[in-house]
């Protein structure tokens, strides 16, 4: 078992953020006879998991819905899914479909602007 700082550092995540983590019902850890908190070492994992799917713009609400089927990569099934939580996920990969339509254009703007500036760049040092 590791406490809370151990977590902490292990994932490279705040402890504050542990504890709402927590308080999101996104992670349960156990608690010793004098309170300290105790997590199981799995639980590296699944902070990798919470942080990966915040990155991704999830709510902690969807997040905490979607996890207990994240124990296999790429098994995600969640028996007798209600309809609100697929169309919550339904949202939420449409909104990052978006997210990356927008990026991979800003990326295709970044790299023509960096081969304009890059080849003036030469082009007037040599001169």
């Amino acid at each position: 078992m590791m406490r809370i700082g151990e977590l902490s550092e292990a994932t490279g995540t705040p402890r504050r953020l542990l504890r709402y983590y927590e308080e999101q019902g996104l992670l349960t850890p156990q608690r010793s006879p004098n309170g300290y908190r105790e997590y199981h070492p799995g639980n590296v994992d699944r902070v990798a998991q919470i942080r990966g799917l915040l990155a991704a713009g999830l709510p902690t609400r969807i997040i905490r819905q979607v996890l207990p089927c994240l124990n296999k990569p790429r098994d995600i099934h969640i028996p007798d899914a209600p309809p609100e939580v697929l169309k919550a996920l339904e949202h939420e990969r449409d909104r990052m479909t978006e997210r990356v339509e927008f990026l991979t254009r800003n990326r295709g703007a970044i790299t023509e602007y960096l081969g304009v500036a890059c080849s003036s760049a030469t082009t007037g040092a040599g001169a």
